[in-house]
């Protein structure tokens, strides 16, 4: 089952350039990953409703029980079948709604592809963390594709408005998520099913976990972002908002329903709020004039009328709530592919101005109206079948009347009738002859153009007529609640006479005087509006952003003294509290002040360097004593015989002040001196006292320890994995999900560190990548240096260093990295080791010469270095084992033989291209930028002085 999800990825990474070479067909391709996952579901579907669901595990994080658990069974089955057919239908559909030369056409199909694929993902998952880091995919590939158009201040603000609800849903998931995971003691989502907890923290989640799902599913009082996701292209409404993300959170709660579905707060918040939503859903959609606005609300009011029968909790309302859900899905998506052809070919959808469509675009009649049957409920769609098991459901309950729900039924009826009044409305709007209104323009639509709205809408009519075939699927999930199982649930085109069908004939009659009474209802609701949604939510924003705004600004006022002293004081007050806390200074185990006269010198020197430091008035001085403090540290680590650690703080270090030293060079030689002796005085106290309490908390640690520490079994461990190195086992491989995560924030500071640099600079401008001309021409002469500094400016010792030293620093670079399993070495100092040889060659050479020592753009780095270091981690799969664990590969060279290769030295070395990465970015922002930056401030005084009178 992974397989479904990986070539969804696939195809969206593939999507940019297969839409550059083939423009809108690309679409086409793409098309064939969610048909590839539907073939295969209708493969599986027999072995599922035979009772064997499939199931795929595959280990992710093992110490937190979090795997890559796939299970298909009925209900996923179901979902399954939407989010890869409807999705397959979607993409055909965008390769004739589209431009070839739409803006941003690869982003939208890239997003889209990716979108299936996490629904997918979503539906199949078998744990709670892999559910809801699909659950966020989704929000997050929703943002992009509602806010396509982003050249438009609607279609932005309506994304943002989107991922802010959806969002705030998916926090109140994951904490859900947590505490359920926790109480239950796994995250298997079978296997809380089959055992289900209880208790009043289980309550809180599952609470939270229903706010996720109505956020998610547009419910009662999250509706309102829905609407205005309508901004978004039409393949998107049709897709997201009718078959795939808001049926996610109704997933969810269906997902549930047989473990918690009879709890008191489970129903009643489902039949609460999904009724009051079907209400007021059905209500607004009366008074919309756009036709997608009118199906985005009744999508609103559909949605929490499944939000309420699927929270029934019983066996007979499950059957009912699943066929709603295939129903509202082969009717809602055509009907929004139909405004979409609507759209395009008369260039408006507000149903005030179109006018004879239904002769003009017959088919395209004929298949909304089949839709819009299936939407009102009329015989023999699926629609009907479906609304009329419903109607019994609630009705007859266990056969015997003891489940009869009055209140929902007449909710239910309203609703219906409701449905059927917006449902006239969209076919009347779109196709009827208005008197006084000319005939729409329109041009002829295309046939493949409007085939995927005609095969929804059929089959919407044939599984109507052959509902019988269903009747397995939808008892599959059914049988897994509580109720009765002797009774025969099915889904017929007609069930005979009783309150079920005249429930139905009410609700048409009802919407047909709705219809009819349009006008005087139409001032009615003008008369008497609310506010609306949309402004509900921008102004709650807007109220949270100027509080957000008054709070920062009261706490964030630009004092880096005020942030460390914050920053500080806070960690001695917790060191005091945990220093005065149950008996720390009953020390079993003293430890020496020190263990050698050199660490004692070592120590005194490093703390005279840090103690001269805030003495200095002079910014060079000081930074270079700061250097010392760490060049001191790298003397202990020798002197404890811990070479590795000492090399590569050495080199870190120096990568630090010559960071240092470049950043000084747009500050002033001394330091201003603006801080009072009152000022002065409390930053001494906060010094002196965050100093001792560290250093008692560091002592107390170390002599109150009474285990044994973990360093020789670590020596144990890297024998085991054929590592000499102990320390570069730790790095790439005991610790590797560490050095992973840290690598990515080391790949995002320097993202964010040098944008500030830019950022003085338009972005038009900035080709950070490409080195000028003068570098190009002076590298192609023949020198050495590619662009030497002025005469000057130029130091020939420097130069003759560069020269002799540059190759030899690369070559071993490249010794330390692959030294780094067996010695000396590893990937991160090797790529500081190699960052040095640029820094060399810039100061040597200048911004220039950097730009031709590495012809290659920084962030190409650090995305290969990235790219390395994360796809070592997955091929533990390739031999069958978890995330990052280890592997060996033989290869077999010309010249060496055999040679054994770790898959330690894979993830070190894409270590190492990162740190080089990030070195240069630096480099070219703190180095050649701020270059760019003098020389233009340089010119500009000239300017002014050569202005002057």
């Amino acid at each position: 089952m992974l397989w479904t999800v990986a070539v969804h990825a696939l195809a969206a990474v593939l999507a940019p350039p297969l839409v550059h070479r083939f423009g809108r067909n690309a679409f086409f391709v793409l098309a064939a990953a969610p048909a590839a996952a539907l073939v295969w579901a209708l493969t599986q579907t027999s072995s599922v409703l035979a009772g064997h669901p499939l199931e795929q595990v595959v280990q992710w994080i093992p110490a937190y029980d979090v795997s890559l658990a796939f299970r298909l069974d009925p209900l996923g089955l179901l979902l399954l079948y939407l989010a890869s057919g409807i999705g397959a239908l979607v993409l055909v559909y965008c390769a004739r709604y589209f431009d070839s030369d739409e803006p941003g056409l690869g982003l939208f199909a890239a997003s889209l592809t990716a979108f299936a694929g996490a629904m997918i993902g979503l539906v199949l998952a078998d744990d709670l963390v892999l559910l809801f880091v699909f659950w966020e995919l989704t929000t997050i590939l929703s943002f992009l594709l509602i806010g396509h158009y982003a050249d438009r201040p609607a279609a932005r603000r309506s994304a943002l408005r989107a991922v802010t609800v959806t969002t705030f849903g998916g926090l109140a998931l994951l904490a859900g998520v947590v505490i359920l995971g926790q109480a239950a003691g796994t995250y298997r989502i079978s296997a809380i099913l089959a055992h289900p907890p209880r208790g009043t923290a289980v309550t809180a989640a599952l609470v939270l976990v229903l706010i996720g799902a109505f956020a998610k599913s547009a419910v009662f009082p999250f509706s309102q972002w829905l609407p205005g996701a309508m901004a978004a292209p039409t393949p998107v409404s049709a897709y997201l908002h009718a078959a795939a993300m808001v049926k996610a959170g109704i997933y969810l709660i269906a997902r549930f329903a047989p473990a918690y579905g009879t709890e008191s707060y489970w129903t009643g918040l489902c039949f609460v709020l999904g009724g009051a939503t079907m209400l007021l859903g059905g209500i607004r959609a009366l008074r919309e004039n756009d036709l997608k606005r009118v199906l985005a609300f009744g999508t609103v009011s559909q949605l929490g009328f499944l939000t309420a029968i699927l929270g029934g909790g019983h066996r007979d309302e499950a059957y009912a709530g699943v066929a709603m859900v295939l129903a509202h899905a082969l009717f809602k998506a055509p009907l929004f592919l139909a405004v979409g052809v609507i759209d395009h070919c008369a260039k408006t959808r507000d149903l005030r101005k179109l006018s004879g469509l239904g002769r003009s675009m017959p088919t395209l009649c004929v298949v909304t109206c089949l839709a819009a049957a299936s939407m009102a409920g009329i015989p023999p769609l699926l629609g009907f079948g479906a609304k009329e098991s419903v109607f019994d459901a609630f009705w007859s309950g266990a056969d015997d009347g003891s489940r009869v729900d009055p209140y929902m039924l007449a909710v239910f009826t309203v609703g219906s009738a409701l449905t059927v009044g917006y449902t006239c409305r969209v076919v009347w709007g779109a196709f009827a002859v208005k008197p006084g209104v000319a005939p729409t323009p329109v041009h002829r639509e295309g046939a493949l153009f409007l085939a995927p709205a005609a095969v929804l809408a059929l089959a919407g009519l044939v599984l109507g007529i052959g509902a019988p075939v269903l009747n397995g699927l939808f008892a599959a999930y059914a049988d897994t609640l509580p109720g009765p199982h002797h009774l025969q649930l099915h889904i017929a085109g007609w069930s005979g006479i009783g309150l079920p069908p005249a429930l139905s004939a009410i609700a048409w009659a009802g919407g047909a005087a709705l219809f009819l009474a349009r006008a005087p209802l139409l001032r009615f609701q003008r008369d008497h509006t609310l506010p609306e949604g949309e402004d509900v939510v921008t102004n709650l924003l807007l109220v949270l952003e100027r509080a957000s705004l008054q709070i920062t600004g009261s706490l964030q006022r630009g004092s880096l003294p005020g942030y460390l002293g914050t920053v500080f004081l806070s960690a001695v007050g917790l060191g005091i509290w945990a220093l005065s806390s149950g008996a720390p200074w009953a020390l079993p185990h003293p430890v020496p002040w020190w263990f050698s006269r050199t660490q004692l010198v070592v120590a005194v020197l490093t703390c005279l360097a840090a103690l001269s430091v805030p003495l200095l008035r002079g910014r060079l001085a000081a930074a270079l004593l700061t250097g010392v403090t760490g060049f001191a540290v790298a003397i202990l680590f020798l002197v404890d015989d811990a070479p590795d650690l000492a090399f590569t703080q050495l080199a870190a270090e120096t990568v630090s002040l010559i960071v240092f030293v470049l950043v000084l060079r747009r500050l002033g030689p001394e330091f201003v001196p603006t801080a009072r002796s009152r000022r002065r005085a409390g930053h001494l106290a906060t010094a002196v006292a965050t100093g001792a309490v560290l250093s008692a908390l560091t002592y107390v640690a170390a002599a109150a320890r009474g285990v044994a520490p973990v360093g020789p079994g670590y020596g144990v461990l890297a024998e085991r994995a054929k590592l000499g190195n102990v320390v570069g086992a730790i790095i790439v491989d005991f610790r590797s999900w560490d050095t992973l995560g840290e690598s990515s924030v080391l790949a995002i500071c320097a993202a964010g560190v040098t944008s500030l640099v830019f950022a003085r600079r338009g972005a038009a401008a900035l080709a950070r990548h490409q080195p000028p001309e003068r570098a190009a021409a002076e590298a192609a002469s023949g020198g050495w240096l590619a662009a030497r500094p002025a005469v000057l400016q130029r130091s020939l010792q420097l130069e003759v260093v560069a020269r002799l030293t540059y190759h030899t620093i690369l070559l071993v670079s490249l010794y330390l990295l692959f030294h780094g399993e067996a010695g000396l070495g590893g990937g991160f100092v090797a790529g500081l080791l190699a960052g040095l040889g640029l820094t060399m060659r810039y100061l040597a050479g200048g911004r220039y010469e950097l730009a031709a020592a590495a012809p290659v753009d920084a962030g190409v780095l650090l995305g290969v270095g990235m790219a390395l270091a994360a796809g070592t981690a997955l091929l533990g799969y390739a031999w069958g084992d978890t995330v990052l664990a280890p592997g060996e590969f033989v290869l077999h060279l010309p010249v060496t033989g055999e040679v054994d290769v770790h898959s330690s030295l894979l993830f070190d070395f894409g270590v190492y291209v990162l740190v080089i990465g990030i070195v240069l970015d630096i480099l070219r922002s703190f180095g050649s930028e701020l270059d760019r930056h003098i020389a233009a401030d340089r010119a500009a005084e000239a300017a002014e002085a050569g202005g002057a009178p």
